[in-house]
């Protein structure tokens, strides 16, 4: 998948980007919604990239609608692939010859090294990674250390469930272009990217539970403030950018695949299917009703 400019990371860290155990909440259950016509439906599903791994979010009406759909498309293919992600972090994400603790200066980069070490990742590490890599590992690695597992992620279960059922599986966008969204930022937005990590990290893990909380139970509107409303207003390039512009491209996808016929499963990082920019908003624009499935 995805408030400030970490939390995008951490949303879709992603990929590159995250839920809070609550073994009463059977009531509850992450938002579905659906498009359709005479002869296809697509559903569409919010996910969270990594989870802890004792929480229910699985329903019935989701399981249902994984089952009579006939393929699977999420955001990428071979995320958790390290053949597939090294050679790209290694192009992308790292520059050997010009240390972070240069590019962002001292204050920052100790704050950055106490970051990693409360989190079990060697500083020296970070001396060769680029400003929005740092960023990244440094806003996923604490929510690990505190027993988010990307393994537990929404994405795996439901690619071992299509695997399961022989389901053909597809993606939005590359491992490439994912990379890219954040390894092609301007070099001033790249370094407010990590400034606005360190400064965000002092939130802890509270504020991850109680999105995860808000997604498992399918509040929409708390969604929304979480993923959308301060990103927009303060970092409107970068939301334009990682949100805005990948949603009307999957729209346009969407609305090619909707051209065919059958059922289809459709997962994404739950911030691109809530606020006024969202998936939903784009289909709309291209006559498309996406619909909330009860």
């Amino acid at each position: 998948m995805l408030s400030k400019l970490c939390r995008p990371a951490r949303r879709f860290a992603v990929g590159l980007v995250s839920v809070l155990a609550i073994p009463g909440a059977a009531l509850a259950e992450p938002a579905l919604w659906a498009i359709k016509d005479a002869d296809s439906t697509i559903y569409l599903f919010g996910t969270i990239h990594a989870l802890k791994p004792d929480v229910q979010w699985r329903s019935p009406l989701i399981d249902k609608a994984m089952a009579d759909s006939g393929d699977l498309t999420l955001e990428i293919i071979g995320g958790d692939d390290p053949a597939v992600m090294q050679p790209l972090v290694i192009k992308y994400g790292l520059s050997p010859s010009q240390k972070l603790s240069a590019r962002i200066g001292p204050e920052r980069f100790q704050r950055a090294s106490e970051l990693a070490k409360s989190a079990g990742m060697p500083p020296e590490m970070l001396e060769i990674m680029r400003p929005w890599m740092a960023a990244v590992s440094l806003s996923m690695a604490p929510m690990i250390k505190a027993g988010y597992d990307p393994k537990a992620g929404v994405e795996q279960v439901l690619l071992a469930m299509a695997r399961e059922g022989g389901k053909a599986q597809a993606g939005l966008e590359t491992p490439e272009q994912q990379v890219r969204f954040f390894a092609d930022l301007p070099a001033k937005t790249e370094d407010d990217f990590l400034a606005s990590t360190l400064e965000d990290a002092e939130e802890g893990l509270a504020k991850i539970d109680s999105l995860v909380a808000a997604w498992v139970s399918g509040d929409v509107p708390r969604l929304e403030t979480e993923f959308v409303t301060e990103m927009k207003g303060e970092y409107p390039e970068l939301y334009d950018l990682l949100i805005t512009k990948r949603n009307e491209d999957w729209a346009r996808q969407l609305k090619t695949k909707l051209a065919g016929s059958g059922v289809s499963f459709v997962a994404v990082g739950s911030g691109h299917l809530v606020g006024p920019d969202s998936v939903q908003a784009q289909l709309a624009k291209l006559g498309i009703k996406a619909a909330r499935v009860e």
